[in-house]
C-alpha cells in the first residue's frame, strides 16, 4: 500500500546538506528503501511503501537532527542512520556533533561518527583503563590517539606513549635492514601516522625528539613505570598473556591507558592464547577498567569495508559450525 509522508526542516541550508552533493545522500536513501524523496522548499515529501517510508523517515529525522547541530551530512552518516533504522533503534544522532575529541593540525576536528564511537570516548573519559575493542575501520586508534594528543595539549599528562606488538618479531625481524628502531619501525607507522594529522610533522618530531612523545614496540615496555602519561596499546589481540600482564602492570600514578584490538584478526601462532581475550574474561569486573565492543555498524571507512567484514563474520560462522 503507497504512502506518503512529510518532514520538515528548519531550512534551506539544512535541506541542502542533508541531500549532499548532486543529491547524492538521497538517492542512497531511495535505493536502500525503495522510495521516493521530493523536497520543496524545507519540506521533504517520502512516498512509498508503508514500512519503507516509515524507515527513510527514521533515517531522515536523525540527519536532520544531525545537521541541526551543524554536521556536514556525509554518506558515511547517511549509512550509519540506515544500520539504526534496520536494527530498530531509537538513537538520536544530534550528540554526535557536539564532542570534538580534539583538533588536527590542519585544523579538521576530530570527533565520533557512531554512537558506538561516542561511548568509547565517554568510556576513556571516565576511566583509567579503557579497552576498545572491534573490527578494522572503527575508529578504535585514531580517536585514541586524539585523546591522548587533547589531554597532552592541556597538560593532563606529560607525555604520550604508544606501543604495539611486532608479532613478526621473530625470523622476519632479523632480515630488515638497518638497527632496532630501523626494524621495528614499520610495524609502528600506523601509529607515526596518526600523530602526524594530529600534531602535523614538524610537532610531532620536536616532542619526539624531547623524548614527550614515545613510540615504541611492546618489548620494550618491560622494566619500566610510566606516570603521568597517556599510554596506548594497539594491535592487542597480538599480545600474549603473559605481555598483557606486563603492559597493565607499567601504569603509574597520573596516567591513563587505551587498549584497543580486534579479536578477528589475531596473527599469533595457532599454540599461542591471545593476551587481549583472556584480559577481556579477567578483568571485566574491577573498578575503573571498562569494556566498549565496537562493531561492524561503526565502520567509518568505505561503506565496502562494513560489507567485507559482515562477509567474512558469516563465512567464518558457517565454517564453525
Amino acid at each position: 500500500m503507497q504512502k506518503e509522508k512529510i518532514l520538515l526542516a528548519s531550512s534551506l541550508d539544512q535541506v541542502a546538506n542533508i541531500l549532499g552533493p548532486f543529491d547524492k545522500n538521497i538517492l542512497t536513501l531511495e535505493k536502500e528503501y525503495q522510495v521516493k524523496v521530493m523536497t520543496r522548499g524545507i519540506e521533504f515529501k517520502i512516498v512509498g511503501e508503508e514500512r519503507d517510508v516509515e524507515k527513510a523517515c527514521d533515517v531522515l529525522k536523525n540527519l536532520i537532527s544531525l545537521s541541526g547541530s551543524n554536521e556536514l551530512i556525509e554518506e558515511q552518516n547517511v549509512k550509519y542512520a540506515i544500520s539504526l533504522a534496520n536494527d530498530g533503534s531509537d538513537m538520536v544522532m544530534t550528540a554526535l556533533g557536539d564532542d570534538v575529541v580534539c583538533v588536527t593540525s590542519r585544523g579538521k576536528p576530530v570527533k565520533p561518527k557512531t554512537m558506538g564511537q561516542k561511548q568509547y570516548v565517554e568510556m576513556i573519559h571516565k576511566n583509567t583503563i579503557t579497552f576498545g575493542v572491534g573490527p578494522a575501520g572503527t575508529g578504535k586508534t585514531y580517536l585514541a590517539v586524539g585523546m591522548a594528543v587533547a589531554a597532552f595539549r592541556r597538560k593532563e599528562v606529560h607525555r604520550i606513549v604508544l606501543t604495539r606488538p611486532a608479532v613478526e618479531a621473530g625470523e622476519k625481524l632479523g632480515f630488515l635492514p638497518g638497527d632496532m628502531q630501523d626494524k621495528v619501525d614499520p610495524y609502528l607507522r600506523p601509529l607515526y601516522d596518526a600523530l602526524h594529522d594530529m600534531l602535523g610533522a614538524e610537532t610531532f618530531l620536536s616532542y619526539f625528539e624531547k623524548g614527550m612523545i614515545e613510540v615504541a614496540p611492546l618489548a620494550f615496555m618491560r622494566g619500566r613505570t610510566l606516570d603521568d602519561a597517556y599510554i596506548i596499546l594497539d594491535e592487542a589481540q597480538n599480545t600474549t598473556p603473559e605481555q598483557m600482564k606486563m603492559f597493565l602492570t607499567r601504569i603509574g600514578f597520573g596516567s591513563k591507558v587505551v587498549v584497543t584490538g580486534d579479536i578477528t584478526q589475531i596473527d599469533l601462532p595457532t599454540e599461542k592464547k591471545s593476551g587481549l581475550k583472556e584480559a577481556i574474561r579477567i578483568l571485566k569486573s574491577i573498578e575503573g577498567i571498562d569494556f566498549m565492543m565496537l562493531s561492524d555498524r561503526d565502520v567509518v571507512r568505505h561503506p565496502l569495508v562494513q560489507s567485507i567484514i559482515k562477509a567474512y563474520a558469516k563465512f567464518e560462522g558457517s565454517a564453525g559450525k
